[in-house]
């Protein structure tokens, strides 16, 4: 997820807010959940000019900028509206029809982002790469933690002349048939 998408996503939520759009949210999508686009933008609007003025609004500002959305579903009923850019995806849509689809539990594995983590650079392949480092030490301790016990197993086996690791049989052992 590009630099350029996030301030694109950036630019569409100024438009969205200064249209006075309520319940903002930002959802960065899980690549592994099968989504189709890196972002959704999700508003509601209180009546169809609203919900109207807010699409012209993303599209005027972010054709401003030479990006123009790939299509455009919902705009003459305005009860949902939906601008594809492709990268990220913009609804707008009335109270109703928003409580009514709930997109926000249908993809509530992805992430929930406010405008500020948008601008911030991502510096998650740093801290992966420590916490990674923290596990595979984590791992050759515990490998070497097994071979100790491994061996200190096999040396009982050597002093007992049982195998390490076995419990006592709790059965009774079979009585031999004498045959007469």
């Amino acid at each position: 997820m590009s630099l350029q998408t996030r301030q694109q996503v950036a630019r569409a939520i100024k438009a969205v807010e200064s249209k006075k759009a309520d319940d903002v949210v930002i959802l960065e999508m899980d690549q592994s959940s099968g989504a189709f686009t890196d972002y959704f933008i999700v508003c509601s609007g209180t009546n169809p000019r609203q919900i109207q003025a807010i699409s012209d609004e993303v599209e005027k500002d972010l054709a401003e900028n030479g990006q123009h959305p790939a299509s455009v579903e919902g705009y003459k009923q305005a009860e949902w509206v939906l601008l594809d850019y492709v990268d990220f995806v913009v609804h707008i849509f009335s109270e109703r029809a928003r409580k009514f689809y709930d997109l926000e539990r249908l993809w509530k594995s992805a992430a929930r982002l406010t405008p500020a983590d948008l601008i911030k650079k991502r510096a998650a392949k740093a801290p992966v790469a420590k916490k990674a480092g923290k596990k595979q030490t984590a791992g050759i301790v515990r490998k070497a933690t097994r071979k100790k016990a491994s061996s200190s197993a096999s040396a009982r086996t050597v002093r007992s002349g049982k195998k390490a690791g076995t419990r006592p049989s709790s059965r009774k052992p079979k009585p031999k048939n004498k045959s007469r």
